[in-house]
């Protein structure tokens, strides 16, 4: 598992070591690995590193120090170094007498170069770019190394309000802090360099294909389909019967145990899955171990009926679609329930819950919502987020907008019900699902090479899950 740390935790990861260290130790070490991370991309990039040209863009404070220092170590290989300084009379006056030092330049503006590290703003920087080096950011046409966060970016949500650096590749020290997994477009590829922190528990954490891989609930010697649980749907309507094929095929092939259904469309279910039992109506529908509600299921008084009588069990449920635009009207329907509930809104959904949009903390809006309800929530995204009522935060990156087509979420929500009625947790359930579900996608798209062969429809979505499972499996072995 991953984890993801504040910047005030690794400033109090950092102060320990401050204090036992030599002045400046600490930010060696760091501009040490900058340099190592830049000298490599220089010799993929270019073919070699002396001769070549890097430029430093040198804000205020420690990040600017870490550039400074980073460029010294790269003129010890050679390689050409000049540091434009933002602000000139606030520089970190060591970082500068070093690269002056090795023979780096200070230079009034950013001419070629071969690489340009961002060192403008750290983790403790809010809100965007200023205008001077808002001009000499747009200007930049060079590969962009990021120095613990891209600059404007903010390292705790990963919001960008105004101009801000877009990074091919960002380092960054100690631990991975939020920013790197909730604004990858911006951030690239990340380089941890270690300087030997203390770390705690993490704000959030993502799980690995590993970790999904170990948790996903597998048949034993001793299981029978009841065992392995039993998951009712109850999706699609006249209007949408597509959303209960999805939802109820994605069920399906996540676990295997049994898949009952209930809705309008139970003939065009069976025929596509003849191994669902299928019902007409909740009160024959037989017994389940946990409820997926809402998928094209209307929002009419009866499918609201539905939604209440399902949020009346002692069991997980599934809330999603449809019946979240039913539960923003009752909420007083999951206030106080003590069997697991799962809400999974895109932004959309999230505001007709709240009154606001999740953003610019969507973390925090996350948290918010799960800790006033008593629920578990993955709001949907790029970066999908998931939290308890007792804080526990997931956020699993898809690493692409393979899932963003109609009837993606129909097939999250299957999966989700069908881990959920296996036993789990529902944030573990809504970590594994987001994860696999974006492998699904990513499977669906881009085939077996790995080549990016076209768009996807959720048909193929669903129909990867399996190949998915098989490959968070593999690496358990």
């Amino acid at each position: 598992m991953r984890g993801y740390y504040t910047p005030e935790q690794i400033r109090n990861a950092e102060a320990p070591l401050l204090g036992s260290l030599p002045n400046g130790v600490l930010m060696r070490r760091a501009a040490y690995g900058l340099a190592t991370v830049v000298a490599g991309e220089l010799a993929v990039r270019t073919g070699g590193i002396a001769g070549r040209r890097v430029t430093i863009l040198v804000g205020t404070g420690d990040n600017g120090g870490d550039g400074l220092w980073a460029g010294a170590y790269l003129r010890r290989r050679g390689v050409s170094v000049s540091a434009l300084l933002l602000d000139p009379t606030r520089v970190h006056a060591e970082g500068l007498e070093a690269l002056r030092s090795s023979g780096g330049r200070v230079v009034s503006r950013c001419g070629p170069a071969d690489i340009v590290v961002d060192a403008i703003v750290g983790i403790s920087g809010k809100g965007p770019l200023r205008p001077d080096a808002a001009a000499v950011v747009e200007q930049i046409t060079a590969p962009i190394v990021a120095v613990d966060v891209p600059s404007g970016v903010d390292a705790e949500t990963g919001a960008v309000s105004g101009p801000a650096v877009s990074a091919d590749v960002t380092v960054t020290f100690g631990a991975r802090k939020p920013v790197h997994v909730l604004a990858v477009p911006r951030c690239g590829r990340i380089e941890l360099v270690d300087i030997g922190l203390e770390l705690p528990a993490p704000a959030m954490a993502s799980f690995e294909p590993v970790d999904v891989g170990r948790a996903w609930p597998m048949p034993t010697a001793s299981d029978d389909k009841y065992s392995q649980g039993v998951v009712g749907v109850l999706a699609g309507s006249a209007t949408f019967p597509g959303a209960a094929l999805l939802c109820v095929g994605a069920a399906v092939a996540a676990t295997s145990g049994m898949v009952r259904y209930v809705g309008s469309a139970g003939a065009e279910v069976v025929s596509h899955c003849p191994e669902v039992v299928a019902a007409s109506d909740l009160d024959a529908a037989g017994q389940v171990q946990a409820w997926v509600v809402g998928p094209g299921f209307g929002t009419d008084e009866d499918s609201a009926e539905i939604v209440r009588r399902v949020l009346e069990t002692d069991l997980p449920v599934v809330v999603d679609a449809d019946a979240l635009t039913i539960l923003a009207r009752n909420e007083r329907w999951v206030a106080g329930r003590a069997a697991p509930t799962l809400l999974t809104p895109h932004a959309g959904e999230f505001a007709r819950l709240t009154g606001s949009d999740p953003a610019p903390d969507r973390v925090g809006a996350v948290r918010d919502l799960a800790a006033r309800w008593g629920v578990t929530v993955l709001l949907k995204g790029r970066a999908t987020i998931v939290a308890d009522a007792e804080g526990t935060t997931f956020v699993s990156d898809a690493g692409g907008s393979a899932a963003s087509t109609a009837g993606s979420g129909d097939v999250l929500s299957g999966i989700l019900g069908a881990l959920l009625a296996s036993g789990m947790t529902p944030s573990t359930a809504a970590a594994c699902g987001a994860k696999v579900h974006a492998l699904a996608a990513a499977r669906a798209a881009h085939g077996s090479d790995g080549e990016f062969a076209a768009p996807i429809s959720a048909s193929p979505l669903r129909e990867s899950i399996r190949d998915a499972i098989r490959t968070v499996r593999s690496v358990t072995v």
